[in-house]
């Protein structure tokens, strides 16, 4: 047995994990032999629905609604969404794999032996979601600066490179780097969905009836975590039930007091600063304010190449958004340079391989509203932390 393969026999139950690298040509292989030669009763594979959904029908993308995205708060979910995409697409280019053929084929093979599928990943938009929640303000920042550096990653990935992923040691490294740099994000990435792949694989059934052979196709680094949550639910330590990590956490006290500071923390000062220098300092410090604020949003939106009606949305939006916190300067930019520069059927159809480089996100509409959002939001976060220390100052002085 490889390490890339994993047999528990638990409860009279046999289940087959097969650890897989989603852009390799020997990863497709093995799914392939062994489904066919284990005919198992069913076959568990590490897929939501939607993704699914996507893979059965490519054409999906062409429905996407970009203003209702913005408009629903998943700006920052998409954007996510499509770096991840794009860099597994970019790595799978190189070894000349497309990402998820090795998911695909247990799909194809278990349709051609009539064996069930089961999808038995979280919905990756909840996983995001999750991952963003649960992240201090210091970790958002380190987690977008993963994404930035992810996006614009050129580097090539050999073929040997990415067997060796598949090896424990290697991928033991690598969820230990992630942790230390990004222990939430690795938590809700790796440890949650570990637990919701190893419960939805318990949870299998055939007919009514837990299946008693199940073939399990998952990415390599889960097999570890995947393991120990089926021994411990065969040994009645844990449940099943995973209610708890397939919503978001409730915002806490901290939460819903932190969305308030700056719009407090901004009022405040430009209040003190009228008692401590008059109507005009007040006034001087309300220009500084929505200087740095708004500049910075509209730098973002420049930056992102968007349309002079989104700069200037950035400009004016930014410090509207800083007041209330239930809306963000991104949406207002968002929104105009969709509004502007329509996205198009070929934006749609173009969408997932633009997104593998900085000329196909710049080019494409779609891509560029979402740079604008996300551009243009840091900015306005950037342009109010530049802010409150310089009205602070400016008191002092």
């Amino acid at each position: 047995m490889s390490q890339t393969e994993k047999r528990l026999t638990l409860q009279g139950r046999e289940f087959i994990l097969l650890g897989t690298a989603h852009i390799s040509h020997e990863s497709i292989v093995q799914v392939t032999t062994s489904i066919r030669d284990e005919a198992p009763d069913c076959v568990a594979i590490e897929l939501d629905e939607q993704r699914y959904a996507s893979m059965k029908n490519p054409e999906a993308w062409k429905n996407l609604d970009i203003v209702k995205v913005l408009k629903g708060g998943q700006g920052f979910v998409l954007m996510a969404n499509l770096v991840l995409a794009s860099f597994q697409k970019r790595m799978g280019a190189d070894v000349g794999v497309k990402p998820g053929e090795d998911m695909k084929a247990a799909i194809t093979v278990a349709e051609e032996m009539n064996v069930p599928a089961v999808m038995v990943d979280r919905p990756i938009q909840m996983t995001l979601k999750r991952a963003w929640a649960k992240n201090s303000l210091w970790g958002k920042c380190k987690l977008l600066a993963v994404l930035l550096s992810s996006a614009f990653e050129k580097s090539e990935i050999s073929a040997e490179e990415i067997e060796r992923l598949k090896n424990e040691s290697e991928m033991d490294s690598m969820m230990n780097e992630i942790a230390e740099y990004l222990p939430a994000v690795k938590e809700v990435l790796i440890d949650e969905r570990d637990r919701y792949l190893a419960s939805r694989i318990w949870d299998a059934k055939v007919n009514g009836e837990a299946a008693k052979k199940i073939v399990a196709v998952l990415g390599a680094g889960h097999l570890p975590g995947v393991v120990r949550h089926l021994e411990a639910l065969a040994a009645g330590t844990v449940s099943s039930d995973t209610t708890e990590i397939s919503q978001l956490p409730p915002s806490g006290i901290g939460g819903k007091v932190a969305g308030l500071v700056f719009p407090v923390l901004i009022v405040g000062l430009i209040v003190a600063g009228f008692f401590t220098g008059g109507a005009r300092a007040s006034l001087d410090m309300l220009v500084q304010w929505v200087l740095w604020n708004g500049s910075l949003a509209a730098l973002g939106a420049l930056l992102a190449g968007g349309h002079i009606l989104s700069v200037l949305a950035g400009f004016v939006g930014a410090p509207l958004a800083t007041l209330n916190p239930v809306v963000g300067v991104g949406l207002f930019t968002g929104l105009v340079q969709a509004w502007v520069n329509k996205p198009k059927v070929e934006d749609m159809e173009r969408l997932s391989d633009d997104a593998t480089s900085i000329k196909g996100i710049y080019k494409n509409r779609i891509l560029r509203v979402l740079l604008v959002f996300f551009l243009s939001s840091i900015g306005g976060v950037v342009g109010n932390f530049i802010a409150v220390p310089s009205l602070v100052a400016t008191i002092a002085g």
